[in-house]
């Protein structure tokens, strides 16, 4: 790079399924923890240390003591994790959300430490039940405070009753004395994901706001006392695309705030990227950062003035970081499994996966029906990209029509497409696509090939999914044979956040893996050899 350009951060710095970003700065490291809602392990966090190149470091929930998902509806689990640094250690308070549909949300707010970001993290203190999204702020004088929303199923005259403070007692590991409602939100409501700071004299008092869609917004409230009242930022808002259909970074909200070393303030936050104008996005939501400003009248706002987040922002100059890219084709060779990948709730991985029983493979157990809620043995990554290429191999011997393993496209249980290795009674081994249409509540299962495509009765299968945008095709191979077209153009356009309930009924992203099933509760096993997963700039 010359020395007169500067560098620049693009958005969003965390492609694909990383929502709700925390932003925590140690010394010169910087670190980003989002939800990760049903996927197991819990909490992403990333690493960077010039806010420019970012990699994929851990995810602290990791045992059955901190997490168990099993039987948690789609889009539940962890919400809005907050990440902090205080006396030597990491805290991490979270919410495990067991409902979130109707009146009521079931929900248990969690406290973990650590004295190195890459654990191991304690065991869970509980906190509340009173709403979601709680966030620990740790105040000049050595008291700590945890501030969360409150959720009203009332709905007087709504159910997002604000925001409520509590002082949290770390000796005693609990929440104590009186609860106080610090803040109802501006005018377009439904105010959440709180994070608490001290500035120029002033608590600050970062919330986002609009929903977690296309209104969706950043607020600034201030005070000069921890309990307020709280006047709004004199914008209102210090980040929204919500006036701004055009922007290519959509669904602005949900924020956090550091300082540099050099005394210069970055804030993440949530994003949406949809394609030509569309109001779907398979990739989720993301995390963005833009560069902000602190006015002589107090207040953030974006450098630039304007409120609408940028593609590339101004780098703070740290000198660059960059990390060993992620390896395209990944093996299965070593005792762990790829940190790209993840499951689905259980904090029990052996009951549905080994990497030990055949050596060289990822061997899938087969359990319950795709889209379970409770135990189904698919292992998969996010789509990072708009377009890309994946590609796996198989070795199976299913034996009823209720045995199936093969390539997913995942969104949720009633979004995806599986080309799936199975049995027929007529023709034995064959391949069956497997599709459900993105119609909440339950969708509709159809078979993508009109008639099975019979297979040799032994051997391994070569699977590949292409997809360019809202276009997937499958293809498949055996016996060294060239890629063979398998069923026609699929539209992967719904999996996505918007399926089924609307433009924020559904709150992950669109993943790419593997899966095996037994309906009849045998256990067939699927091992697969490798997973390879290439984007593609088209």
């Amino acid at each position: 790079m010359s020395a007169n350009l500067k560098p620049v951060i693009v958005n969003p710095i965390l492609p694909g399924f990383n929502p709700d970003p925390s932003i925590v700065r140690v010394g010169g490291d910087y670190y980003i923890a989002t939800s990760t809602f049903e996927w197991y392990p819990g909490v992403q966090i990333h690493h960077s240390r010039d806010l420019v190149n970012w990699r994929l470091l851990s995810r602290p929930l990791n045992r059955a003591s901190q997490l168990d998902m099993r039987g948690e509806a789609d889009s539940c689990g962890v919400w809005a994790p907050c990440l902090t640094y205080s006396d030597g250690l990491f805290w991490l308070a979270y919410s495990d959300v067991k409902r979130r549909q109707g009146a009521f949300k079931d929900v248990h707010n969690y406290l973990v430490t650590a004295s190195s970001i890459e654990g191991p993290w304690s065991d869970p203190v509980y906190l509340n039940s009173s709403g979601f999204d709680p966030s620990l702020f740790h105040d000049e004088d050595g008291r700590r405070w945890l501030v969360n929303v409150a959720w009203d199923h009332r709905g007087k005259p709504s159910r997002f009753g604000g925001i409520v403070l509590q002082e949290y007692d770390v000796a005693a590991r609990r929440l104590t004395g009186p609860i106080t409602n610090i803040f109802k939100g501006s005018q377009i409501g439904l105010t959440e994901g709180p994070h608490l700071y001290r500035h120029g004299g002033y608590y600050h008092l970062i919330t986002a706001e609009g929903g977690t869609g296309y209104g969706h917004a950043v607020t600034q409230a201030r005070s000069r006392t921890l309990t307020g009242p709280y006047e709004l930022h004199p914008d209102v808002h210090i980040v929204t695309a919500r006036i701004t259909p055009d922007c290519p970074l959509q669904r602005a909200g949900h924020g956090d705030f550091v300082e540099t070393e050099a005394g210069e303030t970055y804030l993440v936050h949530l994003t949406g990227r949809s394609r030509n104008g569309g109001r779907r996005s398979p990739l989720g939501r993301e995390t963005a950062i833009q560069k902000v400003i602190w006015h002589q009248d107090g207040w953030l706002r974006l450098a630039g003035e304007k409120q609408v987040p940028k593609v590339e922002v101004e780098a703070p100059g740290l000198p660059p970081c960059p990390f060993p890219p992620e390896p395209e084709c990944v093996t299965f060779d070593g005792p762990n499994l790829h940190i790209a990948f993840q499951w689905l709730r259980t904090p029990d991985p052996k009951r549905i996966f080994s990497l030990a029983e055949r050596p060289g493979c990822l061997r899938l157990i087969g359990r319950e029906s795709i889209g379970s809620w409770h135990e189904q043995a698919l292992v998969a990554r996010r789509q990072t990209a708009f377009s890309y290429d994946a590609e796996t191999e198989i070795d199976a011997n299913p034996a009823s029509y209720r045995q199936m393993a093969g390539l997913v496209t995942y969104y949720n249980r009633f979004a995806y497409h599986y080309l799936a290795l199975t049995f027929d009674e007529t023709i034995g081994r064959c391949l069956q696509i497997l599709s459900c249409n993105g119609a909440w509540p339950l969708g509709t299962l159809t078979l993508g090939l009109d008639a099975p495509v019979p297979i040799p009765a032994t051997g391994t299968v070569r699977m590949r999914v292409e997809v360019r945008g809202a276009s997937l095709q499958f293809f498949y191979s055996v016996e060294d044979s060239a890629w063979i077209k398998v069923g026609g153009i699929l539209d992967a356009s719904f999996l996505s956040d918007e399926c089924g309930e609307g433009e924020h009924g559904n709150f992950t992203g669109a993943f790419v893996g593997m899966a095996a099933n037994d309906l009849g509760g045998l256990a067939m096993p699927a091992d697969f050899f490798h997973f390879t997963y290439r984007t593609l700039d088209v």
